[in-house]
């Protein structure tokens, strides 16, 4: 069967995530994928794609790694799935082990669950649960940053400040206090990007200051809210955020979800901070991108305080497949090639081309700026005065559309433009990258009439 005929069948019986399913009813290709290598994406055309997104930002190596399919391959032969509660196997007790080497001193317990947004649902609960076991319930308010961004269940959906998926769902929510977001986009004449972070900073002083009696946590995204449109910050907020938290008396949560495993140039962002979190989640490129899986790594301060006789002082909070064999077989492989391959040492010169091959977009037509945290690089489509251009205009997705055409996948978010590749990405892709962005940009400029 050829891609149009896969696309038929699917537009047939499937609702896909994150999507305006008319776009595609009217026209709009799906990307009918057949097989993956490396950083490259196949049809049953035969066409290919240079997948620049990493898959929704969850393959690490490449596609098809030989090493961890070895290994999931290896215990699905062992065993493949058991339940947790009352039962341990050696992968989970061996990632956890692994976790916590490369996690700031201090954690020293793994909580498993199935993604990003579980996590983000147990670290929330587990904050307040722990605030109860000490004799504070009155401590349910959290606190998160404005554009941020943490999941799409409830919790993880209630501290998140994007209108389009908020919104709708906002009278099913708890409602939590947003705080100035760090975001170096949004600074002043004359600031730099920590000065930006600092007077953020005074900001959730100040709210900590009127309600820091009931806060039970803040949550941040270190370094760069993703789903916000890739908006980064100076690692000063982190320490900041730490500082006053530890004067508050209030749990700081990292959602490390998107931006660890090597993904901002250190293999947590916490560590350009130097700080320890109270609660480190962990998802996406835990396994590679093979599989599902998430961690939520905390203190034993923490865990000491659901220790009791009585059960209802447990943690009960669970998912079918939580720390499931597969997935931690996956993840083991890949923490075992961050080593093998020196990856963090290598990805500082992969990071080094993508800023050579991002730096000329910035003079393009209806581009404001170009930004870059590690492996992660943005390009802000703007009026030069940083406002939005009008959104009838379309261009972030005018300009996927031309490089999906052109063989390279990206998926902007509203008129930002990104690249988060995989690791694996060569000298001469990441030159076809930029070269068929900026042709993207140029396009979606002229069909603008700019």
């Amino acid at each position: 069967m050829d891609s149009a005929a896969w696309q038929a069948r699917d537009l047939a019986v499937l609702w896909h995530p994150c999507t305006q399913m008319r776009e595609h009813l009217e026209g709009t290709p799906l990307i009918a994928v057949r097989r993956g290598e490396g950083v490259w994406l196949e049809d049953y055309d035969g066409r290919r794609y240079l997948d620049a997104i990493s898959s929704w930002w969850t393959n690490l190596f490449g596609h098809a790694e030989p090493r961890i399919a070895a290994a999931i391959a290896e215990q699905a032969r062992q065993l493949e799935q058991v339940i947790l509660a009352g039962c341990t196997h050696a992968p989970a007790v061996q990632l956890a082990e692994r976790l916590l080497e490369r996690a700031p001193a201090g954690l020293s317990k793994v909580f498993y669950a199935d993604n990003g947004s579980a996590a983000v649902e147990v670290a929330l609960k587990m904050s307040y649960h722990a605030h109860v076991h000490a004799g504070q319930p009155e401590r349910s308010l959290f606190l998160a940053l404005s554009n941020s961004y943490h999941g799409e269940t409830l919790g993880a959906l209630a501290v998140t400040d994007i209108p389009l998926y908020r919104r709708t769902y906002a009278p099913l929510m708890m409602q939590p206090r947003f705080v100035p977001s760090p975001d170096a986009f949004l600074r002043e004449a004359g600031e730099t990007w920590e000065d930006c972070a600092r007077r953020a900073a005074r900001g959730l002083a100040a709210a900590l200051e009127q309600v820091g009696e009931r806060v039970a946590a803040l949550i941040v995204e270190p370094l760069v809210q993703c789903a916000g449109g890739m908006r980064m910050h100076h690692p000063a907020y982190l320490a900041e955020a730490r500082r006053l938290c530890d004067a508050f008396g209030v749990h700081l949560i990292a959602d490390e979800i998107a931006v660890g495993f090597g993904r901002t140039g250190t293999f947590l962002a916490c560590e350009q901070a130097g700080i320890r979190p109270d609660f480190l989640c962990l998802s996406k490129g835990i396994t590679g991108g093979f599989l599902p899986l998430a961690a939520v790594l905390t203190s034993e301060t923490i865990y000491q305080r659901f220790l009791d006789e009585a059960r209802e002082r447990a943690f009960l909070h669970s998912h079918s497949y939580t720390g499931n064999p597969l997935a931690c077989a996956a993840a083991l492989a890949s923490l075992a090639i961050f080593d093998a391959d020196r990856v963090l040492e290598r990805n500082r010169e992969r990071a080094a081309l993508l800023g050579e091959a991002a730096a000329p977009l910035a003079d393009l037509p209806g581009v404001a700026e170009v930004r870059q945290c590690g492996m992660i690089v943005a390009i802000e489509l703007a009026r030069p005065d940083r406002g939005p251009h009008p959104p009838e205009q379309r261009r972030g997705r005018t300009a996927a559309r031309y490089a999906v055409e052109h063989g390279v996948l990206l998926r902007p978010l509203g008129d930002v433009l990104y690249w988060m590749p995989p690791y694996c990405i060569r000298a001469e892709e990441i030159a076809r990258l930029g070269e068929v962005t900026r042709l993207a940009i140029l396009h979606a400029a002229e069909v603008a009439g700019a």
